[in-house]
Protein backbone atom coordinates (compact mmCIF):
# COMPACT_ATOMS: atom_id res chain seq x y z
CA UNK A 1 0.00 0.00 0.00
CA UNK A 2 1.19 3.51 -0.83
CA UNK A 3 0.65 4.72 2.75
CA UNK A 4 2.74 1.86 4.16
CA UNK A 5 5.64 2.60 1.84
CA UNK A 6 5.47 6.29 2.70
CA UNK A 7 5.53 5.65 6.45
CA UNK A 8 8.22 2.94 6.23
CA UNK A 9 10.47 5.23 4.17
CA UNK A 10 10.11 7.94 6.79
CA UNK A 11 10.80 5.39 9.55
CA UNK A 12 13.96 4.14 7.82
CA UNK A 13 15.36 7.67 7.41
CA UNK A 14 14.62 8.64 11.01
CA UNK A 15 15.99 5.32 12.26
CA UNK A 16 19.33 5.89 10.53
CA UNK A 17 19.48 9.42 11.93
CA UNK A 18 18.66 8.23 15.47
CA UNK A 19 21.13 5.35 15.15
CA UNK A 20 23.99 7.60 14.04
CA UNK A 21 23.18 10.27 16.64
CA UNK A 22 22.85 8.00 19.68
CA UNK A 23 25.79 5.76 18.82
CA UNK A 24 28.01 8.77 18.14
CA UNK A 25 26.95 10.37 21.41
CA UNK A 26 27.67 7.15 23.30
CA UNK A 27 31.15 6.88 21.75
CA UNK A 28 32.01 10.55 22.33
CA UNK A 29 30.96 10.45 25.99
CA UNK A 30 32.85 7.22 26.64
CA UNK A 31 35.93 8.52 24.84
CA UNK A 32 35.79 11.79 26.80
CA UNK A 33 35.75 9.89 30.11
CA UNK A 34 38.39 7.28 29.18
CA UNK A 35 40.75 9.18 26.87
CA UNK A 36 43.50 9.11 29.49
CA UNK A 37 43.46 5.29 29.47
CA UNK A 38 44.07 5.16 25.73
CA UNK A 39 47.07 7.48 26.08
CA UNK A 40 48.50 6.44 29.47
CA UNK A 41 51.41 4.45 27.92
CA UNK A 42 52.59 7.45 25.86
CA UNK A 43 52.23 5.41 22.67
CA UNK A 44 52.66 7.04 19.24
CA UNK A 45 49.62 8.87 17.88
CA UNK A 46 49.04 6.24 15.20
CA UNK A 47 48.91 3.45 17.79
CA UNK A 48 46.50 5.43 19.97
CA UNK A 49 44.18 6.09 17.01
CA UNK A 50 44.36 2.42 15.99
CA UNK A 51 43.43 1.42 19.54
CA UNK A 52 40.48 3.81 19.64
CA UNK A 53 39.18 2.60 16.27
CA UNK A 54 39.59 -1.05 17.26
CA UNK A 55 37.93 -0.60 20.64
CA UNK A 56 34.87 1.32 19.47
CA UNK A 57 34.64 -0.50 16.16
CA UNK A 58 33.89 -3.70 18.08
CA UNK A 59 31.94 -2.12 20.92
CA UNK A 60 29.48 -0.49 18.53
CA UNK A 61 27.72 -3.87 18.33
CA UNK A 62 27.39 -3.91 22.12
CA UNK A 63 26.14 -0.33 22.21
CA UNK A 64 23.52 -1.18 19.60
CA UNK A 65 22.28 -4.09 21.72
CA UNK A 66 21.90 -1.73 24.68
CA UNK A 67 20.20 1.11 22.77
CA UNK A 68 18.22 -0.72 20.09
CA UNK A 69 14.82 -0.29 21.74
CA UNK A 70 15.38 3.41 22.46
CA UNK A 71 16.62 4.08 18.91
CA UNK A 72 13.52 2.44 17.43
CA UNK A 73 11.25 4.37 19.78
CA UNK A 74 12.76 7.74 18.88
CA UNK A 75 12.67 6.98 15.14
CA UNK A 76 9.01 5.95 15.21
CA UNK A 77 7.91 8.84 17.41
CA UNK A 78 9.76 11.33 15.20
CA UNK A 79 8.06 9.95 12.09
CA UNK A 80 4.59 10.19 13.62
CA UNK A 81 5.30 13.66 14.99
CA UNK A 82 6.24 14.77 11.47
CA UNK A 83 2.92 13.47 10.14
CA UNK A 84 1.09 15.45 12.83
CA UNK A 85 3.11 18.62 12.38
CA UNK A 86 2.36 18.73 8.67
CA UNK A 87 -1.33 17.88 9.28
CA UNK A 88 -1.00 14.70 7.25
CA UNK A 89 -2.90 12.79 9.95
CA UNK A 90 -6.01 14.82 9.08
CA UNK A 91 -5.72 13.83 5.42
CA UNK A 92 -5.20 10.17 6.35
CA UNK A 93 -8.29 10.10 8.60
CA UNK A 94 -10.33 11.98 5.99
CA UNK A 95 -9.61 9.21 3.48
CA UNK A 96 -11.20 6.67 5.83
CA UNK A 97 -7.98 5.16 7.21
CA UNK A 98 -7.98 4.60 10.97
CA UNK A 99 -5.10 5.44 13.27
CA UNK A 100 -4.70 1.74 14.04
CA UNK A 101 -3.97 1.20 10.36
CA UNK A 102 -1.33 3.94 10.56
CA UNK A 103 0.22 2.12 13.52
CA UNK A 104 0.50 -1.18 11.60
CA UNK A 105 3.68 -0.35 9.59
CA UNK A 106 5.20 1.23 12.70
CA UNK A 107 4.73 -1.99 14.66
CA UNK A 108 6.04 -4.03 11.71
CA UNK A 109 9.14 -1.81 11.69
CA UNK A 110 9.56 -2.45 15.41
CA UNK A 111 9.47 -6.20 14.80
CA UNK A 112 12.14 -5.80 12.12
CA UNK A 113 14.50 -3.91 14.42
CA UNK A 114 13.91 -6.54 17.13
CA UNK A 115 15.15 -9.10 14.59
CA UNK A 116 18.26 -6.98 14.05
CA UNK A 117 18.79 -6.95 17.83
CA UNK A 118 18.53 -10.75 17.92
CA UNK A 119 21.06 -11.16 15.09
CA UNK A 120 23.44 -8.73 16.81
CA UNK A 121 23.16 -10.44 20.20
CA UNK A 122 23.18 -14.09 19.14
CA UNK A 123 25.46 -14.03 16.09
CA UNK A 124 27.67 -10.92 15.93
CA UNK A 125 28.56 -10.18 19.56
CA UNK A 126 29.64 -13.78 20.40
CA UNK A 127 32.04 -13.62 17.43
CA UNK A 128 33.84 -10.53 18.79
CA UNK A 129 33.31 -11.30 22.48
CA UNK A 130 37.02 -11.64 23.29
CA UNK A 131 37.60 -8.13 21.90
CA UNK A 132 34.71 -6.70 23.92
CA UNK A 133 36.41 -8.03 27.04
CA UNK A 134 39.47 -5.82 26.47
CA UNK A 135 40.01 -2.74 28.62
CA UNK A 136 40.39 0.76 27.24
CA UNK A 137 44.15 0.70 27.96
CA UNK A 138 44.62 -2.54 25.99
CA UNK A 139 42.31 -2.03 23.02
CA UNK A 140 44.70 -3.81 20.63
CA UNK A 141 45.24 -6.78 22.95
CA UNK A 142 49.02 -6.37 23.20
CA UNK A 143 49.53 -6.18 26.96
CA UNK A 144 50.55 -9.18 29.03
CA UNK A 145 48.74 -10.07 32.24
CA UNK A 146 48.31 -12.91 34.67
CA UNK A 147 45.72 -15.66 34.37
CA UNK A 148 44.37 -17.06 37.60
CA UNK A 149 42.36 -20.24 38.16
CA UNK A 150 40.18 -20.31 35.08
CA UNK A 151 37.81 -23.28 34.86
CA UNK A 152 38.89 -25.71 32.13
CA UNK A 153 37.99 -29.20 30.93
CA UNK A 154 38.30 -32.25 33.23
CA UNK A 155 37.54 -30.11 36.30
CA UNK A 156 40.91 -28.40 35.96
CA UNK A 157 41.99 -24.90 36.95
CA UNK A 158 44.40 -23.06 34.65
CA UNK A 159 46.75 -20.30 35.76
CA UNK A 160 49.73 -18.53 34.22
CA UNK A 161 52.12 -15.93 35.52
CA UNK A 162 52.03 -14.06 32.21
CA UNK A 163 49.69 -14.32 29.22
CA UNK A 164 50.44 -12.50 25.95
CA UNK A 165 47.38 -12.34 23.63
CA UNK A 166 49.37 -10.95 20.69
CA UNK A 167 51.79 -13.93 20.57
CA UNK A 168 49.21 -16.41 21.98
CA UNK A 169 51.65 -17.65 24.61
CA UNK A 170 51.69 -18.19 28.37
CA UNK A 171 54.67 -18.13 30.72
CA UNK A 172 54.95 -20.31 33.86
CA UNK A 173 51.69 -22.15 33.21
CA UNK A 174 50.11 -24.17 35.98
CA UNK A 175 47.14 -26.55 35.65
CA UNK A 176 45.57 -28.16 38.72
CA UNK A 177 43.42 -31.24 38.11
CA UNK A 178 40.85 -31.92 40.81
CA UNK A 179 38.74 -34.86 41.88
CA UNK A 180 35.01 -34.56 42.51
CA UNK A 181 35.56 -33.44 46.10
CA UNK A 182 37.86 -30.64 44.99
CA UNK A 183 41.20 -32.14 46.10
CA UNK A 184 44.15 -31.75 43.74
CA UNK A 185 45.22 -35.11 42.28
CA UNK A 186 47.45 -33.95 39.42
CA UNK A 187 49.46 -30.84 38.59
CA UNK A 188 50.84 -29.79 35.22
CA UNK A 189 53.58 -27.17 35.01
CA UNK A 190 55.34 -25.66 32.00
CA UNK A 191 57.84 -22.89 31.46
CA UNK A 192 56.01 -21.76 28.34
CA UNK A 193 52.85 -22.71 26.43
CA UNK A 194 52.05 -21.66 22.88
CA UNK A 195 48.61 -22.15 21.29
CA UNK A 196 48.51 -24.36 18.20
CA UNK A 197 45.20 -24.10 16.37
CA UNK A 198 43.78 -27.00 14.40
CA UNK A 199 43.92 -26.45 10.67
CA UNK A 200 40.77 -24.78 9.40
CA UNK A 201 39.30 -24.16 12.86
CA UNK A 202 41.09 -21.57 14.99
CA UNK A 203 38.92 -22.11 18.08
CA UNK A 204 40.08 -25.73 18.40
CA UNK A 205 43.63 -26.83 19.16
CA UNK A 206 46.07 -27.41 22.01
CA UNK A 207 48.84 -25.72 24.00
CA UNK A 208 52.35 -26.76 22.94
CA UNK A 209 54.50 -26.93 26.07
CA UNK A 210 58.14 -26.24 26.74
CA UNK A 211 59.59 -28.16 29.71
CA UNK A 212 56.16 -29.47 30.61
CA UNK A 213 55.87 -31.78 33.60
CA UNK A 214 52.89 -33.60 35.12
CA UNK A 215 52.97 -34.65 38.78
CA UNK A 216 50.36 -37.19 39.83
CA UNK A 217 49.54 -38.04 43.46
CA UNK A 218 47.64 -41.24 44.30
CA UNK A 219 44.30 -40.57 45.97
CA UNK A 220 45.40 -42.37 49.16
CA UNK A 221 48.65 -40.42 49.39
CA UNK A 222 48.87 -38.04 52.36
CA UNK A 223 50.94 -34.86 51.97
CA UNK A 224 53.89 -34.58 54.35
CA UNK A 225 56.99 -32.50 54.95
CA UNK A 226 59.29 -35.37 54.04
CA UNK A 227 60.33 -36.73 50.63
CA UNK A 228 57.53 -36.90 48.06
CA UNK A 229 57.12 -40.67 48.00
CA UNK A 230 54.41 -42.03 45.73
CA UNK A 231 54.24 -38.95 43.49
CA UNK A 232 54.72 -39.83 39.83
CA UNK A 233 56.34 -37.33 37.48
CA UNK A 234 56.09 -37.44 33.69
CA UNK A 235 57.22 -34.98 31.00
CA UNK A 236 54.52 -33.76 28.57
CA UNK A 237 54.69 -31.72 25.37
CA UNK A 238 51.07 -30.65 24.92
CA UNK A 239 48.00 -29.73 26.92
CA UNK A 240 44.48 -30.29 25.55
CA UNK A 241 42.28 -27.39 26.66
CA UNK A 242 38.92 -25.73 26.08
CA UNK A 243 40.59 -22.37 26.75
CA UNK A 244 42.09 -20.92 23.58
CA UNK A 245 43.66 -17.42 23.70
CA UNK A 246 40.35 -15.76 22.79
CA UNK A 247 38.50 -17.66 25.51
CA UNK A 248 41.12 -16.62 28.07
CA UNK A 249 40.75 -12.96 27.11
CA UNK A 250 36.99 -13.31 27.37
CA UNK A 251 37.03 -14.92 30.80
CA UNK A 252 39.18 -12.16 32.20
CA UNK A 253 36.15 -9.85 31.92
CA UNK A 254 33.59 -9.77 34.72
CA UNK A 255 30.84 -9.50 32.07
CA UNK A 256 32.06 -12.28 29.80
CA UNK A 257 28.94 -14.42 30.24
CA UNK A 258 26.79 -11.59 28.88
CA UNK A 259 28.64 -11.73 25.55
CA UNK A 260 27.89 -15.40 24.83
CA UNK A 261 25.10 -16.75 22.66
CA UNK A 262 22.28 -18.87 24.10
CA UNK A 263 23.81 -22.00 22.58
CA UNK A 264 27.17 -21.29 24.22
CA UNK A 265 25.44 -20.69 27.55
CA UNK A 266 23.68 -24.05 27.31
CA UNK A 267 27.01 -25.79 26.70
CA UNK A 268 28.55 -24.19 29.79
CA UNK A 269 25.59 -25.31 31.91
CA UNK A 270 25.86 -28.87 30.58
CA UNK A 271 29.55 -28.91 31.51
CA UNK A 272 28.76 -27.57 34.99
CA UNK A 273 31.08 -24.57 34.55
CA UNK A 274 28.51 -21.91 35.49
CA UNK A 275 25.71 -21.49 37.99
CA UNK A 276 22.39 -22.57 36.47
CA UNK A 277 20.47 -19.70 38.15
CA UNK A 278 22.80 -17.09 36.64
CA UNK A 279 22.47 -18.60 33.18
CA UNK A 280 18.69 -18.78 33.54
CA UNK A 281 18.59 -15.07 34.39
CA UNK A 282 20.68 -14.17 31.33
CA UNK A 283 18.63 -16.34 28.98
CA UNK A 284 15.33 -14.94 30.26
CA UNK A 285 16.74 -11.44 29.71
CA UNK A 286 17.57 -12.40 26.12
CA UNK A 287 14.01 -13.48 25.43
CA UNK A 288 12.40 -10.62 27.37
CA UNK A 289 14.47 -7.76 25.90
CA UNK A 290 12.97 -7.77 22.35
CA UNK A 291 9.51 -7.95 23.92
CA UNK A 292 10.35 -4.98 26.15
CA UNK A 293 11.66 -3.08 23.11
CA UNK A 294 8.36 -3.66 21.32
CA UNK A 295 6.52 -2.74 24.51
CA UNK A 296 8.35 0.60 24.58
CA UNK A 297 7.09 1.29 21.06
CA UNK A 298 3.50 0.36 21.96
CA UNK A 299 3.70 2.57 25.05
CA UNK A 300 4.74 5.56 22.97
CA UNK A 301 2.25 5.15 20.12
CA UNK A 302 -0.92 6.19 22.01
CA UNK A 303 0.69 9.47 23.07
CA UNK A 304 1.74 10.43 19.55
CA UNK A 305 -1.13 9.09 17.43
CA UNK A 306 -3.42 12.07 17.05
CA UNK A 307 -4.64 14.58 14.51
CA UNK A 308 -3.70 17.90 16.09
CA UNK A 309 -0.27 19.50 15.76
CA UNK A 310 -0.44 21.95 18.66
CA UNK A 311 0.38 19.64 21.58
CA UNK A 312 3.22 17.53 20.14
CA UNK A 313 5.73 18.66 22.77
CA UNK A 314 3.47 17.87 25.72
CA UNK A 315 2.57 14.49 24.21
CA UNK A 316 6.26 13.79 23.63
CA UNK A 317 7.09 14.67 27.23
CA UNK A 318 4.46 12.25 28.56
CA UNK A 319 5.66 9.58 26.14
CA UNK A 320 9.25 10.08 27.37
CA UNK A 321 8.20 9.84 31.04
CA UNK A 322 6.24 6.58 30.67
CA UNK A 323 8.70 4.90 28.30
CA UNK A 324 11.62 6.06 30.44
CA UNK A 325 10.13 4.40 33.50
CA UNK A 326 9.71 1.15 31.56
CA UNK A 327 13.29 1.31 30.26
CA UNK A 328 14.77 1.97 33.71
CA UNK A 329 12.85 -0.94 35.27
CA UNK A 330 13.99 -3.18 32.43
CA UNK A 331 17.62 -2.06 32.86
CA UNK A 332 17.46 -2.72 36.60
CA UNK A 333 15.92 -6.15 36.03
CA UNK A 334 18.70 -7.18 33.65
CA UNK A 335 21.31 -6.37 36.28
CA UNK A 336 19.47 -7.88 39.26
CA UNK A 337 20.14 -11.54 40.04
CA UNK A 338 17.84 -13.62 42.24
CA UNK A 339 17.85 -17.23 43.49
CA UNK A 340 16.91 -20.00 41.06
CA UNK A 341 13.13 -20.14 41.67
CA UNK A 342 12.82 -16.40 40.95
CA UNK A 343 15.65 -16.03 38.40
CA UNK A 344 13.22 -15.09 35.61
CA UNK A 345 11.22 -12.49 37.56
CA UNK A 346 13.48 -9.41 37.14
CA UNK A 347 13.64 -9.87 33.37
CA UNK A 348 9.88 -10.17 32.89
CA UNK A 349 8.82 -7.63 35.54
CA UNK A 350 8.54 -4.62 33.14
CA UNK A 351 6.31 -6.71 30.86
CA UNK A 352 4.01 -7.66 33.75
CA UNK A 353 3.83 -4.02 34.86
CA UNK A 354 3.42 -2.21 31.54
CA UNK A 355 1.57 -4.68 29.30
CA UNK A 356 -1.77 -3.79 30.98
CA UNK A 357 -0.90 -0.10 30.59
CA UNK A 358 -0.35 -0.65 26.86
CA UNK A 359 -3.75 -2.33 26.49
CA UNK A 360 -5.52 0.57 28.24
CA UNK A 361 -3.67 3.26 26.27
CA UNK A 362 -4.26 1.59 22.89
CA UNK A 363 -7.94 1.19 23.68
CA UNK A 364 -8.24 4.91 24.40
CA UNK A 365 -6.92 6.02 20.99
CA UNK A 366 -9.57 8.12 19.28
CA UNK A 367 -9.85 6.94 15.70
Amino acid sequence: MLLDRYILRSLAVNYLIALATMMSLYVVLDLFVNMDEFTEDAAPTGVVIAGILSYYGNNLFLYFAQLSGVITLFACMASIARLRRQNEMVAILSSGVSLYRVAAPVIAFGLLTSTLWFVDTELIIPGVAHKLARRHDDALGRKTHGVWFLQDRDNALLSAQKFDPSTRTMKRMLVIYREEGGSAVRVLQAEEARWKADEGYAASGFWELQRGLVQTRPLDHQPSLGPRRGIHEEPVSRYESNLNPEAIQLRQSSQWVQFLSSTQLDRLVDKGELDAARIAHIKHSRFATPIVNLLLLLLGLPFMLGITSGNILSDGARCLAVCGACFLISFAGQNLSMPSPLAALPSWLPIFLFAPVVVVLLDRIKT
